[in-house]
């Protein structure tokens, strides 16, 4: 099972290898972590970049396994962005001069980028961006500037400290005329001694939330003042700016770019398989070891997992990890598919793969933030402390709901595609991917699930046709009350919210048919596809349980399918129990990735918690700092003692309260 999770045996092989290297290595050490003051931390963070680039070249890593290195220490940093944003916006924008330019920089880390498209006051909005970058051609240069507050870009990590140069997002201006957006490749500090150039005005944005977490890194504020840059620093793989100060689009199609918005959400699909599946994994292993209650004639206390409470919350948790692992694998492939026919010129696949790329990311980052949460919950009081790893987990994970696009806004990017789709059907234009099933229109609308007992819900068919049926229907329900409105942007507006419902169903479906054509794949290992399959049904079958109102709603189940289908998930969950552990150990993460003391892999739970207690900062000294000054005189009712205490200014204001005097003159003194 821990090939099939990684992969192929390779890239187990190579996880497991460069995992085992990093947690040996004290310098990659989070113990402390949470305790650190945000300075402490931020040190910390540089000091363990640096050693793993230290590493990385020391041992000649291959970009496999630096990627991997990088990876499994664990904590958010400025390179995140060098590579997972600059360099490949290099690589995608970037004409092959400004490649061969900056990205030999770029590998060698003799310049570190940050990408800087969100401003103050847009995000989603990408068009709506107000940074200007205006072209000078007496000089032959762009003048980069940020026009108003809201201008100024928020939010890009790298840039607040860190960061030398950064991919700008700009409006494009010529002779007063806007040609769109458009990327600039801007250094904004000396190489020399790392200050801001001139015009550049750039600091970091504060605390986040959470102990320890995102908070090692540099999240920015940056704004430009008339900053001039080459005209040769604009990105121009898609459309250039001649000499001359004309605009022109490129032999490259503008849609080029769809790729690598399609590489960075199957890359945020799999880090939410991960980040679900770790705590799913803290949480599986703590409810093995926790025990309460159900003790009878003095023997053990019931280990909690054996509660169906805990088995049906938990559970549907660890099959969705598995789900979002397998269809991250499908839009791998997607990935190279839409790459190859994009350089063939043939872009009949975007719309579909723009908006299941976009769905799925917001579906699977918002159950694994959900999930981490309520695994969080399934730890009881102990998932509370930041040791159980399970706080810091979800602090560092939220953002996934919003960066790289808000979740509700992509929903409504997918069901604006699915309306068109609905609206095209009898057209005779054929339906592919995604959206196949929707040509079975009049099948799926009359059809009737054929379960008539609880087994029949393992049939991957018989799920499958109730998913269809009740996706599409939804579908069909919005798009006939959309046309209801004479204005089509006043019924979006109005039904948005049905909209998104619509969308999401949509998504479960994809998930679901992705699982199972995972099962008809060629699985090795004695009863590892069993488990799959058990795996898929609670998957696809707690979906119906919570979602059974559409399914009814619809007319794709009655109360009495929905019913057998919950009588079959409960068994499932029995089935399940027996290799549960062994479910969580296949992820194959070492106890310094997992970061957990609920979570280890030996179950030495409580010990490990009484250990790690003294070694808070507060148990340093017996007796507190500042028990003298403000406990004792209370304990001993020395209240005179105390009042010497308050400082003269408070007392000072104190008495004008008292006096009468009005607060505009207090505020004054």
């Amino acid at each position: 099972m821990k090939i099939v999770w990684a992969g192929s045996k390779h890239d187990f092989e190579v996880s497991d290898r460069i995992a085992r290297l990093v947690a040996s290595d004290p310098v990659f050490s989070k113990d402390t972590r949470t305790m650190m003051d945000r300075k402490e931390l931020f040190k910390n963070t540089l000091r363990k970049v640096a050693h793993a680039w230290k590493r990385i070249n020391e041992l000649r890593l291959t970009e496999e396994e630096a990627g991997k290195l990088r990876f499994y220490v664990d904590q958010p940093a400025y390179t995140d962005l060098h590579w997972g944003m600059f360099v490949p916006a290099i690589k995608g924008q970037g004409t092959e001069e400004q490649q061969a330019k900056w990205l030999p920089l770029a590998y060698k880390m003799q310049i570190i980028g940050c990408y800087a498209q969100t401003e103050l006051g847009h995000g989603s909005n990408v068009q709506g961006l107000e940074t200007t970058a205006t072209f000078d051609p007496k000089t032959d240069e762009f003048i980069v500037h940020s026009p108003t507050l809201t201008s100024s870009k928020w939010w890009p990590g790298g840039l607040g400290k860190v960061s030398t140069h950064a991919v700008v997002y700009a409006r494009l201006i010529i002779d007063g005329k806007e040609y769109g957006v458009n990327g600039f490749i801007v250094q904004l500090r000396s190489l020399d001694d790392h200050s801001p150039l001139p015009g550049i005005t750039v600091g970091d944005i504060g605390m986040k939330f959470g102990n320890g977490a995102y908070n090692s890194m540099d999240n920015g504020v940056l704004t430009f003042d008339n900053v001039r840059i080459p005209r040769d620093q604009m990105l121009m793989r898609v459309g250039q700016v001649t000499r001359e100060g004309k605009y022109v689009q490129s032999d490259v199609p503008r849609q080029l770019l769809y790729g690598t918005m399609v590489f960075v959400r199957k890359t945020i699909v799999s880090d939410a398989s991960i980040a679900l599946s770790r705590a799913v994994t803290i949480a599986t292993r703590y409810s093995a070891v926790r025990r309460q209650f159900g003790s009878q004639n003095g023997g053990p206390e019931t280990q909690v997992i054996d509660y169906k409470t805990q088995q049906s919350r938990l559970f549907p948790l660890l099959a969705s990890a598995y789900a979002f692992r397998f269809v991250s694998e499908w839009l791998s492939w997607l990935y190279t598919d839409v790459t190859q026919r994009l350089q063939a010129n043939d872009f009949s696949i975007l719309p579909e793969a723009h908006a299941c790329t976009a769905g799925l990311k917001s579906l699977t980052t918002s159950i694994t933030a959900d999930g981490i949460e309520e695994c969080r919950k399934l730890c009881g009081g102990h998932g509370y402390l930041c040791s159980s790893g399970l706080p810091e987990l979800f602090a560092v994970y939220v953002p996934a709901c919003t960066y790289e696009g808000d979740n509700v806004v992509l929903q409504l990017q997918v069901a604006r595609f699915l309306m068109k789709t609905v609206a095209q059907l009898g057209s005779g234009k054929p339906l592919v991917g995604t959206t196949a099933y929707m040509g079975r229109a009049e099948h799926l609308l009359q059809c009737k699930s054929s379960a008539e007992k609880p087994e029949d819900w393992l049939n991957p068919d018989v799920v499958l046709e109730a998913f269809e049926s009740r996706a599409f229907r939804m579908s069909v329900a919005c798009a006939k009350n959309l046309a209801k409105f004479s204005i089509p942007e006043e019924g979006f507006s109005e039904l948005s919210a049905d909209l998104v419902e619509a969308a999401v169903a949509h998504c479960q479906l994809i998930v679901v048919s992705k699982f199972i054509d995972k099962l008809k794949q060629d699985i090795p290992g004695a009863g590892v596809k069993q488990q799959l399959e058990i795996l898929c049904s609670i998957y696809a079958l707690h979906l119906l349980h919570k979602h059974a109102g559409d399914f009814l709603a619809t007319g794709s189940l009655t109360s009495k399918q929905v019913a057998l289908a919950n009588d079959i998930l409960r068994s499932l969950y029995s089935k399940l129990r027996p290799n549960a552990i062994a479910l969580v150990d296949a992820f194959n993460y070492t106890d310094h990735y997992l970061g957990s003391v609920l979570g280890r892999y030996d179950g030495s739970v409580y010990s490990k918690l009484y250990e790690g207690a003294w070694k808070d900062p507060l148990n340093e000294t017996v007796v507190p700092e500042g028990y003298h000054e403000f406990v004792r005189p209370i304990l001993k009712q020395h209240l005179h003692m105390l009042m010497l205490l308050v400082h003269e200014s408070d007392l000072y204001l104190y008495n004008l309260f008292n006096k009468g005097v009005p607060g505009h003159v207090m505020e004054k003194k």
